[in-house]
């Protein structure tokens, strides 16, 4: 049997296995319900977040055998030849390859045709934005007042490059990321029908490399699991994102504190030998301000899975003012837009360390005796 990757196997097939956009679901449900159909849907939003599925969902709901419905039965022909990808009434169009005035033409020159088995012929266009400006002003007047049997579905990752005047022709929904919470529930619903062993950090961390989407989750849970020889290892997983242990980082933002440089060198040294000095380290310390930033105006505030460094954090809280605290966020900050111009990671780390350690008071006061 042919290996089916996660992100397929699992792809939702009803509105109620849809992960979060709780509102977008909520709108065409009691569309459909109530037969109030418009006849051109945008879907946008970032990557793997559920645009295409729900667009095959609501074309099962426009054309169910049954009725028009906002649950497809999933059993008549027609619903599952739009699962199958085999429903020739579903014209499925990938804009980035068919972005010509002639492909669109030849799309509107069949619009009035009848759907052969359905109730609807629904054109879902993808990454619609790619389309050229000739092909988008081919499309106004159809998209604007289409054939009763006729429903358009768009759906693009940056609405920004669209034509007001295709946006404003549609009813436009923005999807929204999916949070950590809603990706490590699916994560951890998927890794039990499949039997892997796992831990909930694993997965937690998966949900926030992530950056909410569910695919690329879906995909970094495949990599985990060919690594881990059919398990997920936190140990592995680390070393695929290219995350340092957060010991790395909070010492080394206690050494810039105390004005150590010789420890962060040694500290740097340790992290190169791993192989994990990137950008993610600049992260991960932006990550240990903000929470000391918090803790200094809100002190019960920290996270569970941080509070064995609990101490250290305190004294930092204590012993950095927090007008400090956010000159040392601002330079880390700024600094993560200077990383990829430096000759290699390490320069590039060392001297966003360097600039931060440069404003410290016992560095100047060393640089002051060194110039008298």
């Amino acid at each position: 049997m042919i290996y089916q990757v996660l992100a397929r196997k699992y792809r939702p097939q009803t509105f109620s296995e849809i992960n979060g956009q709780t509102h977008i679901i909520t709108a065409l449900k009691n569309a459909l319900s109530l037969n109030r159909l418009h006849h051109a849907y945008l879907f946008s939003g970032t990557r793997g977040i559920g645009k295409t599925t729900i667009a095959r969902v609501l074309a099962k709901g426009l054309n169910c055998k049954k009725k028009i419905t906002d649950n497809p039965c999933r059993k008549c022909q027609h619903c599952l030849d739009i699962e199958n990808g085999t429903s020739i009434d579903l014209i499925e169009i990938d804009a980035a390859s068919q972005s010509k005035v002639e492909d669109i033409r030849n799309v509107l020159d069949n619009i009035q045709y009848y759907p052969l088995h359905c109730r609807f012929k629904i054109y879902l266009i993808d990454e619609v934005h790619m389309l050229s400006r000739y092909s988008f002003n081919a499309l106004l007047k159809t998209l604007e007042e289409p054939p009763n049997h006729v429903k358009f579905i768009l759906a693009t990752t940056d609405p920004n490059k669209l034509p007001t005047t295709i946006i404003s022709r549609c009813l436009h929904f923005y999807l929204q990321k999916l949070t950590i919470n809603e990706i490590t529930k699916k994560l951890q619903d998927i890794v039990n029908k499949e039997k892997i062993k796992t831990e909930l950090n694993s997965l937690t961390l998966i949900a926030k490399s992530s950056d909410g989407s569910m695919r690329d989750a879906l995909s970094l849970t495949d990599q985990a699991i060919a690594l881990g020889n059919g398990k997920i290892n936190f140990i592995d997983l680390k070393y695929i994102l290219g995350i340092i242990d957060e010991k790395y980082s909070l010492l080394i933002f206690e050494s810039l504190v105390k004005g150590n440089i010789k420890k962060i060198m040694c500290l740097l040294d340790d992290i190169e030998k791993n192989g994990q000095l990137c950008e993610n380290l600049l992260i991960e310390i932006l990550s240990w301000i903000h929470h000391i930033a918090i803790l200094q105006i809100l002190p019960d505030s920290l996270p569970e899975e941080k509070k064995k460094y609990l101490d250290i954090l305190n004294n930092l809280a204590i012993s950095v003012s927090p007008s400090d605290i956010q000159l040392y966020y601002q330079i880390f900050l700024l600094g993560r837009k200077d990383f990829y111009y430096a000759p290699c990671n390490r320069t590039g780390i060392e001297m966003i360390i360097l600039k931060a350690i440069a404003f410290h008071p016992k560095v100047t006061e060393s640089y002051k005796t060194i110039q008298s």
